[in-house]
C-alpha cells in the first residue's frame, strides 16, 4: 500500500511539473517536456535535503574542489538510480503512455568538460556525496562548453554545442549570491548556478557551483539610441565570452588572454564566497585554514593562490606573513602530467593587462621564494628554473608547488615520475609534500547505471547491492566464478553488443556484427595516446588479409571515439586518417565484413555509456611514462573488457590487481626507453619490421586519400624524421609496433575460447575495487583534506 501511495505521489508531482513546463496536458506534451518535468520533479524531491546539506556543511570543515571542467554526463537517470526512484518514474511515464528510456534520451550532455580531467572531477563529486563528505565543487557554467564534433568527408569540424538551449532543470540560478570580479579593463558579475550531486543511498545532496559571467549593464543605452549598435554591446559580449566556451583556442595572444580571464573569473568568485562564508560562520580569518581546504585540479585554478592573498590583504587587512601562513595551509595541488614542458605558463604581459595587483603579488611571491632558496644554498641556475616568474613567464605549476601543503600524482608510476623528473627539484626540497592518489571512477555511473545486465548478475551473485557503494565486496568472489557465471557473462556481453550495434546504426548508419570482437580506444586525441599506432595495426591487418584472403582472422570491429583540440593540426590529421582507413576497409568486398572501423562521432559521456559495456578489448596503448593515469582503463575493467596496453599510468596497477594472465601487456617500459632511445633508428624499423614499410607507404602512395592537404605526408614524416627539436617518432610507435601486433594477434586468437575469456573478464570485474573513486576520495579525505563524513 505504501509503495502504491509513493508511486502515486511521484506520478502526481511529475504530472504537475510536466504540465507547468509544457503549458499543455501530459497527453499533448513532447518527450523533451517530459524530460524537463521529470527532472524538475527530482529537484523538487531533493530540495529540502539539498538545502539542509549545504547549511550543515557550511558550519564545519569543508573541502573546496576547484576545476576548470566537470564532465558530468546526463543527470536524470543517475539521480533516479541514486534516489531509488527508477521504478516510480517508469510507472509514472508508462501511465502517461510514454517510455522512460525514450525520455532519458532527450537529455543533452552537459558540455562542461573535455576528457579525463573533467570526468575525474565528476566521479569525485559523486563519491563525496555518496560518502557524506563535506565537499563543494566550483567551476564555470560554459554556455557552449566543448565543441560538438562533426565529421565532414572524414575531417573533424567543430560546431557550438548548445546544450542548454532547451533549459536544464538540474541547474538552479542563485542571483542573490552574485559576486563581482574586477579586471583592469572590465568588471563583471559572477552569477552562481548550482547543480545538485545526489549520493547513492544517502539523504545528503552535494553541490557543484558553476559561475556564469554576466555584464553589469545589459548594453549602453545611449550608444544604442545614437544608432551605434555594435558599440552598445561591446562590453556585454566581452563579458559573455568569459563563460561562453571551454578552452578557447589559445594559439593566439588574444586567445591566451581569454583563457587567463576565465581562470581568474572562477577562482576569484569562488574565493570571495568561501571567505565570506567563513567569516559569517566563524567571525575571524585566523582559523581559515582549520575550516577550509582547497584542491587545485591541475594548474587551471592556480590563480586562486595570489587571489586569496589579495583578498586577505587588500579586502581584510592581513599582513603578508599572516596571509601567506593561511594560504600555505589551505591549498593542495593535483598534477596531471609528466611533461614539464606541458605545465601551464602565461606571459607576464597578460597578467599586467588583466590584473596588475595580482601580478604585484606574484612578483612578491617570486621575490620571497628566491630569497628562501638562496638561504638554502641553491645555485642561481636552479633557483631561476624553479622561480614562479622567469624568462618573461609566470609558471603556474611552480606557484602551486611553492604554496601548496600537498602535491599529488594520480597513479603510482606517475607519482614516481613527477618526484624523480617533472617536479624533481621540488621533491628534493620538500619530499614531505608529495603523495600519490591513484585515480578512480564511480561504480554508480560506470557499472550500476551503464551496465544494468551485469549489475543484476553481480547483485545476484553477491546477494545484495552493497557492491554499488563498496566495490571491494566483489573481491570475495574473484575465485568463485563458475561455468554458469562465465556463460552468463558471455550472454550479457553479447546482449550489450547487440544494443550498441543497434545504437550506432541508428546514430551513424553503420552496420556491425555483434559476433565480432569489439576492440575499443576512446579518449582524447593526442599523439602520446597513440591512436595512430592503433590504426596502423588495422592497416597492417587489412594488407595481410588482402595478401592472403584465406588468412584465419577473427571478425573484428575497431571502435574509436575522440575529439582533437581545434588547433591541434596533427591530431586532426590522425582523425582523418582513421576515417579514411574506415572508408577503405569498410567498403572492400575482399575483407567481407571481417574487419570494420567505427569512429563514434561527437564522443562524450553518453556514447561512452553505450560503448564501454559492449567492449571486449580496452586499448590503453600510450607511450610508457606519458599517461598520468587514465580512467577509461578502469571503466573498461569494471565492465569486463580486457586491457591491452603498455605499462603506463594506472595500467601498472591494473596488472598488479589482475595478474599477467588476465591482461595483454606489450612494449617498452618507462625505465627502458631512455636507453633504447640512445640507439633508436625508426628508419631501421621501417625497413626491417615485416609489414611496417607498406603501412607507412600507404599514407602517401595513393592508397589513402587526405584530399591533397599533405596531412598524411606530415604524419609519415614525423615518424621517420627529426624536426630539429623533437626526435623522429617521438612517441616510439615504430619501436613498439611489432610487439603490439603480436599481443593484439594473440588476444584475437584467445577470444575463440569464450569460456576462458569470460573467466579472465570475471577476474577484471571482481578485482576492480581499488579503482573505485570511493577509495580515491577516502584517501584524499583522510590524508590530505582532513574531513569526516557529515550526515544531515
Amino acid at each position: 500500500m505504501e509503495d502504491k501511495r509513493m508511486a502515486q505521489d511521484f506520478k502526481g508531482a511529475a504530472e504537475a511539473q510536466i504540465r507547468a513546463v509544457s503549458g499543455r496536458p501530459t497527453s499533448a506534451s513532447t518527450p523533451m517536456e517530459f524530460w524537463q518535468g521529470l527532472s524538475a520533479t527530482v529537484v523538487d524531491r531533493i530540495a529540502d535535503n539539498w538545502h539542509a546539506t549545504t547549511e550543515k556543511f557550511k558550519a564545519g570543515r569543508r573541502q573546496h574542489y576547484l576545476s576548470a571542467e566537470f564532465l558530468m554526463g546526463r543527470a536524470l537517470l543517475n539521480n533516479l538510480l541514486n534516489l531509488g526512484l527508477v521504478e516510480e518514474a517508469e510507472k509514472a511515464t508508462n501511465a502517461f503512455g510514454m517510455n522512460l528510456t525514450d525520455i532519458l534520451e532527450q537529455e543533452p550532455d552537459a558540455a562542461l568538460g573535455n576528457g579525463g580531467l573533467g570526468r575525474l572531477a565528476a566521479c569525485f563529486l559523486d563519491s563525496c556525496a555518496t560518502q557524506d563528505l563535506p565537499v563543494v565543487g566550483y567551476g564555470i557554467l560554459y554556455r557552449y562548453g566543448l565543441f560538438k564534433q562533426v565529421f565532414s568527408n572524414g575531417y573533424q569540424t567543430e560546431t557550438p554545442d548548445s546544450w542548454m538551449e532547451e533549459e536544464y532543470p538540474f541547474i538552479v540560478r542563485h542571483q542573490e549570491e552574485t559576486r563581482f570580479v574586477t579586471y583592469a579593463d572590465l568588471k563583471v558579475r559572477a552569477v552562481p548556478y548550482d547543480l545538485p550531486i545526489t549520493g547513492y543511498g544517502t539523504d545528503n545532496v552535494g553541490t557543484l557551483r558553476l559561475w556564469k559571467a554576466e555584464p553589469i549593464e545589459e548594453f549602453d543605452y545611449a550608444a544604442f539610441n545614437s544608432q551605434r549598435f555594435t558599440d552598445a554591446i561591446v562590453d556585454r559580449e566581452r563579458t559573455m565570452d568569459i563563460s561562453r566556451v571551454l578552452y578557447p583556442n589559445d594559439s593566439t595572444y588574444e586567445g591566451k588572454v581569454l583563457r587567463v580571464r576565465q581562470q581568474y573569473f572562477f577562482c576569484s568568485a569562488s574565493l570571495q564566497e568561501i571567505v565570506e562564508n567563513h567569516l559569517t560562520q566563524h567571525g575571524t580569518l585566523a582559523n581559515f585554514a582549520e575550516y577550509n581546504s582547497i584542491q587545485l585540479n591541475d594548474t587551471h585554478p592556480v590563480l586562486a593562490i595570489p587571489e586569496l592573498m589579495r583578498l586577505l590583504m587588500d579586502e581584510h587587512g592581513l599582513g603578508w606573513e599572516k596571509a601567506w601562513d593561511i594560504v600555505s595551509k589551505t591549498f593542495a595541488y593535483t598534477n596531471h602530467t609528466v611533461l614539464a614542458e606541458a605545465l601551464e605558463t602565461w606571459e607576464i604581459s597578460i597578467f599586467d593587462r588583466l590584473f596588475p595587483r595580482v601580478m604585484e603579488i606574484v612578483w612578491e611571491i617570486d621575490r620571497r621564494f628566491r630569497m628562501e632558496m638562496h638561504a638554502m644554498g641553491l645555485d642561481e641556475g636552479r633557483i631561476n628554473y624553479m622561480a614562479p616568474v622567469s624568462n618573461g613567464l609566470v609558471h603556474m605549476a611552480w606557484i602551486a608547488c611553492y604554496a601548496s601543503f600537498s602535491i599529488n600524482g594520480v597513479a603510482a608510476l606517475h607519482t614516481e615520475i613527477i618526484k624523480r623528473e617533472t617536479l624533481g627539484e621540488w621533491h628534493a626540497i620538500w619530499p614531505e609534500k608529495f603523495n600519490n592518489k591513484t585515480n578512480g571512477v564511480t561504480p554508480r555511473r560506470w557499472l550500476n547505471q551503464c551496465n544494468p545486465r551485469l549489475s543484476a548478475l553481480l547483485t545476484e551473485v553477491t546477494g545484495s547491492d552493497a557492491w554499488v557503494t563498496d566495490l571491494d565486496v566483489l573481491a570475495d568472489y574473484a575465485d568463485k566464478g563458475t561455468d554458469e557465471i562465465y556463460d552468463r557473462l558471455n550472454e550479457i556481453k553479447y546482449a550489450n553488443k547487440v544494443a550498441f550495434a543497434e545504437w550506432i546504426y541508428k546514430r551513424q548508419g553503420i552496420e556491425i556484427d555483434p559476433e565480432a570482437i569489439f576492440d575499443v580506444q576512446i579518449k582524447r586525441l593526442h599523439e602520446y595516446k597513440r591512436q595512430l599506432l592503433n590504426i596502423m595495426y588495422v592497416i597492417d591487418l587489412y594488407f595481410r588479409i588482402k595478401e592472403n584472403p584465406k588468412l584465419d582472422v577473427p571478425k573484428r570491429v575497431f571502435i574509436f571515439g575522440a575529439k582533437a583540440a581545434p588547433g591541434y593540426v596533427r591530431a586532426k590529421a590522425i582523425i582523418k586518417l582513421i576515417n579514411e582507413v574506415g572508408r577503405l576497409v569498410n567498403n572492400d568486398a575482399d575483407v567481407d565484413g571481417r574487419l570494420k572501423v567505427v569512429f563514434v562521432e561527437n564522443y562524450n559521456v553518453s556514447p561512452a555509456e553505450k560503448i564501454i559495456p559492449a567492449a571486449d578489448v580496452s586499448e590503453q596503448i600510450s607511450t610508457a611514462g606519458k599517461e598520468a593515469s587514465g580512467t577509461s582503463n578502469m571503466k573498461f575493467m569494471m565492465n569486463g573488457a580486457l586491457t591491452l596496453g603498455t605499462l603506463d599510468g594506472a595500467n601498472v596497477e591494473i596488472l598488479e590487481a589482475v595478474g599477467a594472465d588476465n591482461a595483454y601487456i606489450f612494449g617498452a617500459k618507462e625505465e627502458e626507453l631512455p636507453e633504447l632511445r640512445r640507439t633508436y633508428d625508426p628508419r631501421y624499423q621501417y625497413e626491417t619490421v615485416p609489414g611496417l614499410k607498406r603501412v607507412l607507404d600507404a599514407f602517401t602512395d595513393g592508397t589513402l586519400d587526405d584530399g591533397n592537404t599533405g596531412m598524411f605526408h606530415d604524419l609519415r614524416w614525423s615518424l621517420l624524421n627529426s624536426n630539429g627539436w623533437d626526435p623522429a617518432d617521438v612517441y616510439y610507435l615504430l619501436g613498439d609496433f611489432d610487439a603490439y601486433r603480436t599481443a593484439r594477434d594473440q588476444m584475437a586468437a584467445d577470444y575463440a575460447d569464450r569460456r576462458h575469456w569470460a573467466q579472465m573478464c570475471w577476474q577484471n570485474i571482481t578485482l576492480s575495487g581499488r579503482f573505485s573513486s570511493d577509495r580515491t576520495i577516502r584517501d584524499y579525505a583522510r590524508e590530505v583534506w582532513k574531513i569526516e563524513p557529515t550526515k544531515i
